[in-house]
């Protein structure tokens, strides 16, 4: 299976046509129809299902145009990282991250090293705890930005300053908005959107053996979107505070919860990682400043 090959399975799959496929790929269109006929004939499946006009991919051909992508992302980044040896004039840094706005801590950082290296480039992944643990063990990220929560053990790792407050991004108009904080009793008969992978470990410490009560009629992995259902009355949104809008002229607000809740984040890296110059600078550059910081 050759990556050029690949690369025109994914143009097809994207453009959902042959014809402005080859187009974008500046090959004529028999010669990509042969391509992905013989793709075809090399992995015994069919890839594609044929119209008239265009094409859509069966079972067989979203699962590759998943490893396709992964593949091909990992080809792309060695080849970047090669070509920075030696130099570090540039590069690229790929790094995942969680929602939260202690990332603040991390953009302050790259603003340094890039007034340094105009040439480096950052290119970050938002994902969930799972997404971005995929990523990092795939060799896809340099970095991954980790919630505490997460299982640490397997990489190394450098605190960022601060932590995020646990709460819940409500309409002001809701009957909990009246109150300071919010209990876990106040949530029991509420309707709650949670993060896309359910209570995570901290929240369900904190509830106890109340999570078993409570009404979650919603999952999400952007806060963003979790506020806009939260915005229209779908439920209360289960958040980090300062991840949404909760300003004088938005309709949400935030309150913490009480007892209090609080989550650290991490850079983390896979051990025995072998960095390009472009992101060793960054990871020097923040293991200077927090030295600096827990002086």
């Amino acid at each position: 299976m050759e990556l050029r090959v690949l690369r025109y399975f994914l143009e097809v799959a994207r453009e959902g046509s042959v014809t402005h496929a080859a187009e974008r790929l500046h090959i004529s269109q028999p010669t990509l129809s042969k391509q992905i006929k013989d793709l075809e004939a090399e992995l015994g499946k069919k890839l594609f299902v044929r119209s008239s006009f265009s094409v859509r991919l069966t079972d067989e051909g979203m699962l590759l145009r998943r490893r396709a992508e992964d593949i091909l992302d990992m080809v792309d980044k060695t080849e970047e990282e090669f070509k920075a040896l030696g130099e570090i004039s540039g590069g690229d840094i790929h790094i995942g991250c969680a929602e939260s706005d202690g990332i603040k801590h991390l953009a302050r950082r790259i603003k340094a090293v890039q007034a340094r290296y105009p040439r480096i480039r950052v290119h970050l992944y938002s994902g969930d705890r799972s997404d971005l643990a995929e990523r990092l063990e795939q060799g896809l990220l340099d970095f991954a930005v980790l919630v505490e929560s997460n299982d640490l053990s397997k990489y190394n790792y450098l605190p960022l300053p601060g932590a995020d407050t646990w709460g819940v991004i409500l309409r002001k108009d809701h009957p909990l908005a009246e109150g300071e904080a919010i209990a876990s009793e106040d949530l029991l008969e509420v309707p709650l959107i949670c993060p896309r992978q359910g209570l995570q470990k901290e929240l369900s410490d904190w509830f106890q053996e109340k999570v078993d009560r409570l009404n979650i009629v919603a999952t999400c992995n952007l806060a963003y979107n979790g506020a806009v259902l939260a915005r229209e009355g779908l439920g209360c949104l289960l958040s980090f505070d300062n991840l949404a809008d909760t300003g004088p002229n938005s309709p949400l607000c935030f309150r913490p919860l009480t007892p209090p809740l609080h989550s650290r984040l991490f850079l983390a890296w896979k051990k025995y990682a072998v960095f390009s110059p472009a992101a060793e600078v960054l990871l020097n550059e923040m293991k200077d400043i927090l030295k600096v910081l827990s002086n």
